[in-house]
């Protein structure tokens, strides 16, 4: 795979709420969107390189929901949403919450929007939008980057698998 061509791309301007991710994948728009409602690939690809993850709940379609578990050595963190719309194969909005934070209700917006690319290829962009600029600024200090590059790797190498 050609790292350079499809580096993630993640943009946060300064004083601003949201955050886009962006990541091309040489696969058809269909499989990446399969890569990412099939919660027996999404185990695989989800999340650092160096995690564990269980699914506790995962219901990607129309007013579902889901939750899931990262874990590492004795440590486990759990992430939960609602999912408001699933469009095969353009599109899928839902919140996202970490359970671990001291108080609740820190709840981003999420649209996962998938394009088709010429010779089989896939655009998928990520535009997050949080509900103040210090819960977005929390979010990439959290260690979020290192996540979704270990997560695009990993899904790059899902959908090699895939698409053979």
């Amino acid at each position: 795979m050609n790292t350079t061509k499809n580096a993630t791309q993640i943009k946060a301007e300064p004083g601003k709420q949201e955050i886009f991710i962006t990541r091309e994948f040489e696969a058809p728009r269909e499989l990446v969107f399969k890569a990412l409602t099939d919660p027996s690939l999404v185990v695989q690809w989800l999340g650092p390189k160096d995690i564990t993850m269980t699914i506790d709940q995962f219901n990607i379609k129309n007013n579902g929901h889901y939750r899931y578990i990262h874990s590492r050595g004795q440590h486990s963190y759990a992430f939960r949403g609602v999912v408001h719309e699933v469009s095969f194969p353009e599109r899928i909005i839902q919140t996202f919450e970490f359970e671990g934070l001291p108080e609740k209700g820190h709840v981003a917006l999420e649209t996962a929007r998938l394009e088709a690319l010429p010779g089989g290829r896939t655009r998928l962009t990520t535009h997050s939008v949080f509900q103040s600029v210090a819960d977005r600024d929390g979010m990439l200090q959290s260690g979020m980057e290192k996540g979704v590059l270990d997560s695009h790797d990993r899904l790059d190498r899902v959908l090699e698998k895939l698409s053979s």
